[in-house]
């Protein structure tokens, strides 16, 4: 049976709990029967530490099992090469029964960018957008020409919330508390690997 699918793709490093609002309301709101989450294996703009690439993939694992309408997918540890976000749509749609196309989650932030991805042209015609606003006093029709160079979306109307996987990084560096900022079972598998001290 053909289902509507939501990809949520990111480095996740750390995944946080902004992260699994956004899915919530995604999935309660916008009528998704899954939202699949793909850590980066490679992301291609960064530089990155295979080791760190599986703790990542585990993190999100850890974080999202307690929620049945989400899943991970480890798609792009078993495709070659860097993380391109279009080969790995074009994977999905192989694999999955997918009802209309693909949704694809993504921030504000990334969204402005969107035009330099990979084969943007080809991304285009494949997802509808779902925006997420990752930035403070943000007007929605600064994006407004994006639909006339061919992109679908629509905003979310979610409240920013201001959490970055850099500021987690940061805090764990200095052994400053994070609680309310990580889903308990991935700050629990930080903790046990000792990750991010460094």
């Amino acid at each position: 049976m053909a289902m509507k699918l939501c990809v949520f793709q990111g480095t996740f490093n750390p995944i946080h709990n902004a992260h699994l609002q956004v899915a919530e309301f995604a999935h309660k709101n916008l009528g998704f029967d899954k939202v699949l989450f793909i850590p980066a294996a490679k992301p291609p703009h960064k530089s990155f530490d295979p080791k760190m690439s599986e703790h990542r993939l585990n993190i999100v694992k850890a974080a999202i099992s307690d929620f049945p309408e989400f899943e991970v997918s480890d798609i792009e540890y078993k495709l070659e090469g860097k993380s391109y976000t279009c080969n790995t749509i074009v994977e999905l749609y192989k694999r999955y029964k997918i009802d209309g196309k693909i949704n694809f989650l993504i921030g504000t932030d990334a969204f402005r960018k969107i035009e330099s991805w990979y084969r943007t042209d080809d991304l285009k015609k494949l997802v509808d957008f779902v925006v997420f606003i990752r930035e403070n006093n943000f007007e929605s029709d600064e994006l407004e020409y994006l639909r006339s160079k061919g992109y679908n979306f629509k905003f979310m109307p979610l409240e920013f919330l201001d959490i970055s996987s850099t500021e987690i990084r940061e805090k764990i560096k200095k052994c400053e508390p994070v609680q309310g900022l990580l889903p308990k079972k991935a700050e629990e598998y930080i903790n046990n690997y000792g990750l991010y001290k460094d």
